[in-house]
């Protein structure tokens, strides 16, 4: 996850690459070259922060198809040197100790998966650069599954030997083999293979017990059995796993030892506890909020206030974990109080953290705190941010009204296609608006779901391009089955 250059809302491009529907409506108006050079750019420059959760390849790739694009763009990205330099080859590089010192996926995954889907419109330059790229390109593996999908039998077997010299003979050549048929996303090609090459044969044979064996080998210390050796067991994580992160290790064994308690801990113990969450190390402190957490304690608000204050950022990041854990009518109240502008403390990161549990779990008399929260976000920090999708979600939830013009600002300003589709579903709960509006354009959007949610709340009425568009989505077989679902049922309750 990185922070990508992103061009300004107002401009081509950026709407483009937020994979916002107004990005396909301006670009197929705009002038060709234009169009060309700013969809060039967000799939050879793939403008997501994280690839792994949004979605732009079959945005991107319609579009393609709708500008009747040339590949020659993707091609250079491709077979650029910079490609080379990330190594093709399946050996795991020296002091690695992996399968492979793998190439950047994220430089070259996005502009495969445009290919792909680019292929499965018919498109055979998109099928030759993927036969061409995985033959010879350092993100090979990736190109692999997007043929498996798409590709022949005959085609698939003639890229088998180019595959395989990729593992020279050898223990290591042959790990990284066994390494490559277990990760594959598709197997197809692989079993394909399988029965002409017998190295592959035996890898595919082999890999499995690989995980055996790792899972066999894996060691790791144990607690005690009782309260207090779980809490030293707690702060020992650093030590017992020196190649794990310190903060990580610390988090994970916490997190461990909180479900240890739950099983040595009794009432005797409480004490220990509550002194552990009041001021013990990070590890011991963190298990022990987080058990007494579980068990509903009524020291649990008080030691989270004490907690959030703490001079080591990591307990007050620990301590506002937990805040968005807490739940019940006591733990709301105790919320609205930190929340509340007029304690002072809704600037805190406490009042941001109250605000964001009465998102997910308050009422209705909580929508104007959430709303607030809201607004001090968007002037803070703008649209983006881990934690503004939960006032997001809660202003939708709440129904809260007074909060419809920060949504509309989240939807037109987050450079994340997932927060836009859930700004897209609040605003389906609070503005009037949204039918006719927004909901037009998020027949376009990158998400399936927030065409899901367009398809189901579009006004069909006063604007000719919904109906068009909406048969065209019923009719693409590369559009998602939810999608087709809401997108058919509109249109058999849609005025003739």
């Amino acid at each position: 996850m990185f922070e990508p250059d992103i061009a300004p809302s107002a401009t081509l491009l950026g709407l483009l690459q937020r994979g916002r529907g107004d990005g396909t409506l301006h670009a197929l108006a705009a002038e060709r070259p234009d169009a060309l050079a700013a969809l060039d750019a967000c799939v050879t420059c793939d403008p997501r922060r994280d690839w792994r959760t949004e979605s732009r390849s079959l945005y991107y790739a319609r579009l393609y198809s709708e500008l009747e694009a040339p590949l020659d763009g993707i091609e250079a990205h491709l077979f650029h040197p910079e490609d080379l330099a990330a190594g093709g080859t399946g050996v795991p590089a020296a002091g690695t100790g992996g399968a492979g010192s793998g190439p950047d996926e994220s430089r070259t995954g996005l502009a495969l998966s445009v290919l792909g889907h680019l292929a499965a419109y018919g498109r055979r330059d998109a099928l030759g650069l993927l036969r061409r790229y995985t033959a010879s390109g350092a993100n090979w593996a990736w190109a692999l599954d997007e043929l498996a999908l798409r590709d022949d039998d005959a085609a698939l077997m003639r890229l088998a030997p180019a595959v395989l010299d990729r593992f020279p003979a050898g223990p290591e050549g042959d790990a990284a083999l066994r390494a490559a048929v277990r990760d594959a996303y598709e197997p197809r090609p692989w079993r394909l293979w399988a029965a002409a090459h017998p190295r592959i044969a035996a890898a595919g044979e082999q890999a499995p017990f690989d995980l055996w064996q790792r899972q066999l080998n894996r060691t790791s210390a144990a607690p005690g059995w009782g309260a207090a050796e779980v809490l030293a067991w707690a702060d020992r994580a650093a030590e017992d796993d020196p190649a794990v992160p310190a903060r990580d290790a610390v988090r994970r064994r916490a997190a461990a030892a909180a479900r240890c308690l739950a099983a040595v801990a009794g009432p005797d113990d409480r004490p220990l506890l509550v002194d552990a969450a009041r001021c013990g190390a990070e590890g011991a402190r963190r298990a022990a909020l987080r058990h007494l957490l579980d068990r509903d304690d009524p020291a649990v608000p008080d030691l989270v206030e004490l907690a959030a204050v703490d001079p080591d950022r990591r307990i007050v990041e620990a301590a506002l974990e937990l805040v968005g854990l807490m739940r019940g009518p006591a733990a709301v109240g105790h919320a609205r109080r930190w929340a509340d502008p007029a304690t002072g403390g809704a600037d805190s990161a406490l009042g941001e953290a109250a605000a964001r549990l009465l998102a997910d779990a308050g009422d209705e008399r909580d929508a104007p705190l959430v709303t607030d929260a809201l607004r001090r976000w968007i002037a803070a920090r703008g649209a983006d941010g881990d934690g503004l999708g939960c006032l997001v979600d809660g202003a939708g939830r709440l129904g809260a009204a007074g909060a419809v013009a920060a949504l509309r600002y989240v939807y037109a300003e987050t450079v994340s296609s997932q927060l836009r589709g859930r700004a897209a579903r609040a605003l389906a709960a609070t503005d009037p608006y949204f039918p006719a509006g927004p909901a037009v354009e998020c027949l376009w959007d990158c998400e399936e779901s927030t065409r899901e949610l367009a398809a189901r709340h579009v006004a069909t009425t006063g604007d000719a391009r919904v109906l068009e568009r909406l048969r065209r989505l019923a009719a693409d077989p590369a559009e998602e089955a939810e999608v087709h679902a809401a997108v058919r049922g509109r249109l058999t309750s849609a005025p003739r």
